[in-house]
């Protein structure tokens, strides 16, 4: 996860908020995509930190089957990431913060557990503290940068 929190902070380079996410094969142990938000800079509702990822590592298979592998991703997917997670077959998730406004994978719902086709193995709550800490700074400094303005 410590990985995770690094990608994570490249968006800032950008303003985007600090998501980050890791593809990791399970058979091999090695990272084989990573992803930021980049919304902002693509101006893509989709461009997400876990979409962007799932893109990188299907192409780097090969195949939009990504049944060996696990996402490890900073903030908990929303509804979109989570149909994304599922249609890609990723073998299990593991997140960071819980997210009460959008999280699809305990929060509001967990679509993981519908009577889906696939349901990825899940746990959240992984360095939560730190990964929490990074949008929250992140917001933080949107709203004192608003009130200065």
């Amino acid at each position: 996860m410590h990985s995770t929190i690094k990608i994570a902070q490249k968006a800032l380079i950008d303003d985007e908020v600090p998501i980050g996410a890791i593809i990791v094969d399970n058979q091999t142990k090695e990272i084989i995509a990573t992803g930021f938000n980049q919304r902002e800079v693509q101006q893509r509702a989709t461009a997400h930190a876990e979409i962007l990822a799932i893109e990188a590592a299907c192409k780097s298979v090969g195949s939009w089957r990504l049944e060996h592998h696990s996402l490890f991703v900073t903030l908990e997917p929303c509804a979109m990431c989570a149909g994304a997670i599922i249609n890609s077959r990723i073998a299990d998730v593991i997140f960071g913060a819980s997210d009460p406004k959008a999280g699809s994978v305990g929060s509001l719902t967990n679509l993981f557990t519908l009577d889906y086709n696939h349901h990825p193995d899940f746990q959240g709550g992984v360095l939560a503290a730190e990964c929490g800490t990074l949008l929250t700074d992140f917001f933080r400094t949107i709203r004192l940068n608003r009130k200065h303005s």
